[in-house]
């Protein structure tokens, strides 16, 4: 059995005019003799009446307290209707469909409410449908807990079981639809010269979702890469094929890809970063005590240093009051520098080139943008920068390594 998976966003859910667009991608790949397993969003974004941020915004409402178990119940809602309402589309357009729940399509989850963990996925309801010829709409972001309790995903979650089923079912493509045509080189929005790839290896654009790029979830290429299974991210409202994610060895047309001596495939963000120095020279175990004290305050850290003058790490914004005033509780005196941005140049070819941080530095001092610090893996290079020069940092990279090419 051809079985393709197929996964639409909120945005492409969020209309009547983008549900026939869905519909004409559906009809499209059912034409090529494939089995559909179709997983859907809620419906928008927020504002939107059944958009999961908007159904979050209505348990708060008031002031109200719902327990962690209840919210997963409420959040849950959204899918549901999703996929009730395409399936209705669907069957009005003589297309044979039925619609799962995430826990009556095999999703086995811990109970870890609002983020849960898959543990397996048996999908024995999908295939008996998929038997009958009818096309399985599948409700993304939740499962069902050992003990039967509903659960949900956390952000990301549909894209998550997209890919899951694509691996419980050996699917031959996994197609994660979108809003924009397929993985960009930059955020289009700041870099007016972003150009789409046509080829991207999963360790890549598993780099750039977890450093900022907001078209697919790390957790769905984790997935993706450990079962082999090849993604296409695509537009919903374009019939171009996108970009299609999988090995460096399976690329075609390595030429026409730019594969050949492409050092960095893209540049990413992320914004509203606050920077934490401390001095610790004369006292050894200053630094355990530090991210003990973080990890008290469920305060998450990034881009640590720790060297024998100090300590320096990144939080978010919104965890900088909390973590400066849990370090002078320590007695310590931390430098707190608020508006900082993390800037990610990544690419499959970065590790052992000569020159690559020289390029780099060379950009930013060709604008006057101090780096403010700097760590590298294997695929990453990130720079942290002030917030004002993160648009000219971007702009500045993307031009050094000619990525709009």
């Amino acid at each position: 059995m051809r079985i393709l998976v197929q996964k639409f966003g909120g945005t492409s859910l969020s209309t009547p005019e983008a549900r026939s667009r869905v519909i004409q991608h559906i009809r499209r790949e059912l034409e090529q003799q494939l089995h559909l397993v179709v997983v859907v969003s809620a419906m928008g974004r927020k504002g939107d009446p059944y958009a999961t941020d908007t159904l979050l915004e209505l348990a708060s409402s008031n002031n109200a307290l719902l327990p962690v178990r209840e919210r997963d119940l409420l959040l849950c809602c959204g899918e549901l209707i999703s996929a009730a309402v395409l399936c209705g589309q669907l069957c009005r357009e003589g297309i044979a469909a039925t619609a799962l729940t995430g826990a009556q399509a095999g999703f086995i989850t811990d109970d870890h409410h609002g983020n849960a963990r898959i543990l397996s996925v048996k999908p024995d309801r999908i295939l008996q449908e998929l038997e009958a010829s009818r096309v399985v709409i599948v409700t993304g972001f939740q499962g069902q807990s050992k003990s039967g309790e509903l659960t949900t995903l956390g952000r990301g979650g549909s894209d998550t079981s997209a890919t899951a089923l694509g691996a419980a079912l050996h699917a031959e493509m996994v197609d994660i639809y979108t809003d924009v045509n397929g993985i960009l080189t930059a955020d289009p929005r700041i870099v007016e010269d972003a150009r789409p790839l046509k080829y991207v290896s999963y360790s890549e654009i598993c780099n750039m979702a977890q450093q900022g790029a907001k078209v697919i979830h790390p957790r769905a290429v984790e997935i993706a890469m450990q079962s082999q299974v090849p993604l296409r991210v695509r537009s919903t409202f374009s019939d171009n094929e996108g970009t299609l994610v999988t090995r460096p060895e399976s690329f075609k047309d390595a030429a026409e890809a730019d594969i050949v001596d492409r050092y960095v495939t893209g540049v990413t963000y992320m914004s509203h970063i606050t920077h934490i120095s401390v001095d610790c020279a004369s006292l050894q175990d200053t630094p355990l005590r530090i991210f003990r004290r973080m990890a008290e305050h469920a305060i998450s850290v990034d881009f640590i240093s720790v060297t024998p003058e100090g300590v320096r790490y990144t939080v978010f914004d919104d965890d900088a009051q909390k973590a400066e005033q849990a370090l002078k509780d320590l007695g310590l005196n931390p430098h707190i520098s608020k508006g900082c941005a993390k800037v990610s140049i990544i690419g499959g070819g970065i590790n052992g080139v000569p020159g690559i941080m020289s390029r780099i530095i060379e950009a930013l001092s060709e604008h006057g943008i101090p780096i403010l610090q700097s760590a590298d893996s294997n695929t990453t290079i990130w720079l942290l920068v002030r917030n004002e020069d993160m648009g000219n940092a971007l702009r500045s990279l993307h031009s050094k390594f000619e990525l709009h090419r």
